[in-house]
């Protein structure tokens, strides 16, 4: 009999988790985080591993407390001899800090990847990293999906006569490049200029939008600043209409206000950080069924490349 799967979560990602061992089929794992009333924590997996191949389910997203249980779930799992240790992390926090782009700053995307191999992680299965290069921060193999698997029906239920696609800033070009592609679509860039994070000083946009259906696309929304500034020029220069669509819904600070105030029809957001409040523009996709896949084509030593982007989506076209 070989090794069986077996699926946990932390605290920060259980309803997501929760929805991934369903569609896998699975019940999810039994976990227990113990506290301590310093703050201190420490997980006690409340049933054998021994041999098993275990996924553990956790977006890394503030606070870090996040990523030290994943840290520590990996810990234990390896001290009690699971078979192999997989971390699926829908969200990797820590991936905007990327490189040394000014003197004395921390690398952290290539921090948190030694944390996770040292910790005794063998696989990560991740979502929409904010540079695509942060695979290669790892020595062990990282399966990237993308979230444009999702994202495409759903652009094409909406039957958008003038669509165009936009990204918000020059980072996003080429992921947008590549939906904009499958639609055969025209594309337009918003190029902004920062004073210092999460502050905008200026933007301009790129190309023809005038009458246009506007489809921003990026991977994070944090205080949603640059999209409701983006959305107001879009309008401004004669837009029809205008909505986003981000992976990871950060939403810091007084992103749900801006994202109210602005003149976004919607905002489509995947689950893989947790809404902090429900507002009616902004609509959650779930990415479960899509780890679900990824989960058992890791464990059947599958091909995953067809969850990387939507090449499984042409062949329909």
């Amino acid at each position: 009999m070989g090794p069986s799967v077996k699926i946990f979560s932390g605290n920060g990602s259980h309803e997501l988790a929760e929805r991934i061992a369903q569609r896998f089929g699975a019940s999810l794992g039994k976990v227990n985080i113990q506290k301590f009333s310093d703050g201190e924590f420490q997980p006690i997996f409340l049933e054998s591993i021994r041999g098993d191949y275990v996924f553990l389910v956790q977006s890394t997203f503030a606070p870090t407390d996040n990523l030290m249980e994943l840290l520590l779930m990996i810990d234990a799992a390896k001290r009690a001899s699971a078979y192999k240790i997989i971390a699926v992390i829908p969200y990797y926090g820590f991936s905007r800090q990327d490189r040394k782009d000014k003197p004395r700053v921390a690398i952290g995307s290539k921090l948190v990847a030694t944390l996770l191999e040292a910790a005794g992680a063998n696989r990560v299965i991740t979502m929409d990293l904010h540079a695509p290069q942060i695979q290669a921060f790892f020595e062990i193999p990282v399966d990237h999906l993308d979230s444009s698997a999702i994202f495409i029906p759903y652009i094409e239920q909406l039957k958008l006569e003038n669509l165009t696609f936009a990204a918000p800033d020059v980072g996003s070009t080429n992921r947008v490049r590549e939906v904009a592609s499958y639609f055969n679509a025209d594309m337009v860039i918003c190029d902004k200029h920062r004073k210092r994070a999460n502050e905008i000083a200026s933007m301009v946009v790129i190309g023809e939008v005038e009458g246009r259906d506007i489809v921003l696309i990026d991977d994070i929304c944090d205080t949603g600043g640059t999209l409701a500034k983006a959305a107001g020029l879009l309008k401004e220069k004669g837009a029809r209409s205008v909505r986003a669509l981000c992976t990871h819904p950060i939403l810091s600070g007084n992103a749900y206000e801006n994202i109210e105030n602005s003149v976004l029809e919607e905002l489509i957001v995947c689950d893989t950080i947790p809404l902090k409040q429900q507002t009616a523009k902004i609509k959650v996709i779930s990415v479960a069924d899509l780890f679900a896949i990824a989960i058992r084509n890791a464990y059947e030593n599958k091909s995953i490349t067809s969850l990387f982007i939507h090449s499984q989506l042409r062949g329909k076209k």
